[in-house]
């Protein structure tokens, strides 16, 4: 039965058909597989993506994905996406939480994003997602730099060309995957002075076909910056 929902599930899932794929996972939710269940956490944080939750909804459906991401790496250890969406899912409750606790998590979720990558190094999301740790931390304000030194005697830190090593990696390993790798390529360039390479990257992302709520957003950001050049 779990084969058979799950097939279901990545069906819906390819058809971005979000508030049914929910609605089908949350009923095998004590299944104890971990296949189900990441891909649980994964529907339930899409649900809290959408524009149409309510405030309310979306925290609630923060914090259950994150218990749905915990359990599916409780079920398995060597599940990769098991790793990926807990990392996500704890990032995601540190907007909740306050920066304190989303810079004390930061060690946690770059191993989980390692632990990912390494069990499938060629899952493009998971290096991206190490890129995107990297820029916010190269890219992170003093402020909270200083809590971060008073939290740790070693603070996480990265640079940009960390940052854009990963981004590189994220499309050899699946090319053109993901607008949002498109966009953190050409920001990155951005921060590292690189305007021809900026350009052709910002380039890609306006003209990526935009599928989703988010794809959209990236077309917009990317011709703000192409027009700030």
């Amino acid at each position: 039965e779990v084969e058979e929902v799950i097939e279901q599930a990545d069906y819906l899932y390819g058809s971005g058909e979000t508030e049914k794929l929910y609605r089908l996972l949350v009923q095998h939710k004590t299944s104890g597989d971990a296949e189900l269940l990441w891909r649980l956490a994964r529907a339930s944080r899409d649900l809290a993506q959408l524009s149409s939750t309510s405030a309310e909804a979306k925290k609630q459906l923060v914090y259950e994905a994150l218990e749905y991401a915990k359990q599916a790496l409780e079920k398995n250890e060597l599940n990769f996406a098991a790793h990926k969406w807990y990392a996500i899912c704890i990032s995601d409750v540190g907007d909740y939480e306050g920066i304190k606790a989303k810079i004390a998590n930061a060690f946690v979720i770059k191993e989980h994003f390692q632990r990912a990558i390494e069990l499938n190094p060629k899952d493009a999301t998971s290096i991206h997602l190490m890129g995107i740790w990297c820029y916010s931390f190269a890219d992170m304000p003093w402020y909270q730099r200083k809590i971060a030194a008073v939290l740790f005697a070693t603070p996480p830190t990265s640079t940009y060309k960390e940052a854009l090593r990963y981004f590189h990696m994220a499309e050899e390993a699946d090319p053109n995957f993901y607008s949002k790798n498109l966009l953190y390529l050409g920001k990155t360039y951005l921060k590292l002075n690189n305007k021809k390479m900026a350009l052709l990257w910002l380039s890609k992302a306006k003209e990526y076909p935009a599928h989703t709520e988010e794809d959209k957003q990236v077309q917009k950001e990317a011709l703000e910056l192409l027009n700030s050049i």
